[in-house]
């Protein structure tokens, strides 16, 4: 048995090093493996999968609501980048630069894309000429290149995969829709496909995307209390339309500039799913983008009409539209299940001779560990409701962590002692002053998440001045 289980030995666990534990899973369930490039990831075909699971379920949101894909280029002129202003500062630590072109010195260095703002006005500006072309309504899904100083699979890698989707639109009544639109967007995927329940809001001024006029944000929280964010919504008025000289004639033939958005949720989804429903067994995914959702496999397989029957529930699942495997190979039972423990999978699915007998198999849940002896004529019909079981038991179980761990707090120790003690979020009233802001990430550790869309009256004064504030304001650790 101390074999089977070593790669669950291997999982440093998460009440003596959660930050260990993570990274042991990242390594141990093989979604990773290190480059030999500093901060670049190699993400392998199970890691991949995952991706591709998401990217699949937002694509097809993204185009129910007229979202086109498009291609943008990897590099764009120095030039172009600085154009706006405001945004090439808000990166200018981060980008990283090309100087040359095979042999030759370029004659001006070209950026390595950390965002693509620029590359979509830059087009915009030739192609646009009538307000009938609006709403343009584009997305992207590219990797995009920010020097990180530290790193940490998915969570912060100096490459990473994304979609950016930008979108310009006659008013700016038609763009701020647009922004809200695809925050609840980012909202209900995390709720119905990474079973993730978060907290929209809106960023402050200091934590708003450069450029930007205002970011709308989801929040959600880890198994440890910390905040991670987990997809942005931003507005910018017509900022960039001007600083691009992107223009259209107007219903009245007037010259006009169209408002635009951006918006984006990346490859540290994989990061939120793991910090939020993992354990020191290895990943528990969500079925809906889990890439094996079913294992089966024989018991005893040496036996008479075992691997058959195996074979059988196999292609009963297949052909429910499931993801499923079957392991037959010559592993121990022990071995394979440290195996798909390690790998998050939803289910498993076993047959053997005395289950034959009984016209029987076994099901076991990765989430809770409860086993279940299911006729084979009920087959079907249980691993489908199943399957909705732990995406619900996996939800509820963060949504209770969110609701019972963001504390309300009136002071300043009491937002140290909500994030440093309880592990969890606070939750106070806010002047607006920056000011105070930075006091608190001084005082108590903590940076603002965001002003809730559902706004509390939680008081009538700042924790940290005293003044009257009329916001309310979640605090937390962010990763």
């Amino acid at each position: 048995m101390a074999k089977d289980k070593k790669q669950v030995k291997a999982i440093t666990s998460m009440e003596d090093d959660f930050a260990q534990w993570y990274t042991d899973i990242c390594l141990k369930a093989e979604l990773v493996e290190y480059s030999s490039v500093k901060g670049f990831l190699i993400v392998r075909p199970y890691g991949y999968a995952i991706w591709e699971n998401m990217v699949s379920i937002l694509d097809g949101m993204f185009k129910k609501t007229g979202h086109e894909n498009v291609a943008m280029p990897m590099l764009m002129p120095e030039s172009l980048l600085k154009k706006e202003g405001e945004l090439v500062n808000g990166f200018a630590p981060e980008v990283a630069w090309v100087t040359m072109g095979g042999s030759d010195e370029l004659e001006e260095r070209l950026a390595v894309r950390p965002t693509s703002e620029t590359l979509f006005c830059d087009h915009w500006a030739h192609v646009l000429q009538s307000y009938k072309q609006l709403p343009m309504l584009y997305n992207q899904w590219c990797s995009v290149v920010r020097w990180e100083k530290t790193t940490r699979p998915f969570l912060r890698s100096r490459e990473f995969w994304w979609q950016e989707g930008h979108t310009i639109h006659e008013t700016a009544e038609e763009a701020i829709a647009e922004t809200e639109q695809q925050l609840n967007c980012y909202a209900d995927f995390c709720r119905d496909a990474l079973a993730m329940p978060v907290i929209k809001g809106r960023k402050t001024e200091k934590e708003k995307f450069a450029g930007a006029e205002a970011t709308y944000t989801i929040e959600a929280m880890m198994e440890d209390g910390k905040a991670l964010q987990s997809g942005t919504s931003h507005y910018f008025g017509d900022k960039f339309s001007r600083a691009y000289d992107v223009t259209f004639a107007g219903r009245d033939n007037t010259l006009q500039y169209p408002h635009q958005t951006s918006w984006g949720a990346s490859s540290r989804l994989i990061c939120a799913v793991i910090l939020t429903h993992s354990d020191n067994n290895g990943l528990v995914l969500p079925p809906a983008i889990a890439p094996i959702q079913v294992v089966v496999m024989p018991v005893a397989a040496h036996k008479p009409g075992v691997t058959e029957a195996a074979e059988g529930l196999l292609k009963r699942i297949q052909d429910m539209g499931i993801r499923v495997k079957g392991d037959f190979t010559d592993n121990s039972p022990g071995w394979k299940y440290a195996e798909y423990e390690m790998k998050g999978v939803p289910l498993r699915v076993e047959i053997g001779p005395r289950d034959m007998e009984k016209n029987q198999c076994l099901i076991a849940r990765r989430d809770t560990g409860e086993k279940y002896f299911v006729p084979l004529e009920e087959l079907e019909t249980k691993v489908q409701s199943l399957l909705q079981e732990v995406h619900d038991n996996l939800y509820n179980a963060a949504a209770e962590r969110l609701a019972t761990r963001v504390y309300a707090c009136q002071t300043v120790d009491e937002i140290r002692e909500a994030a440093q003690e309880k592990h969890g979020f606070a939750k106070s009233m806010w002047c607006g002053d920056q000011e105070c802001e930075l006091k608190l990430k001084e005082l108590a550790g903590v940076s603002s998440r965001c002003m809730p869309l559902e706004q509390e009256k939680l008081g009538d004064v700042c924790p940290v001045c005293g003044k009257p504030a009329m916001k309310s304001i979640v605090w937390g650790i962010a990763y």
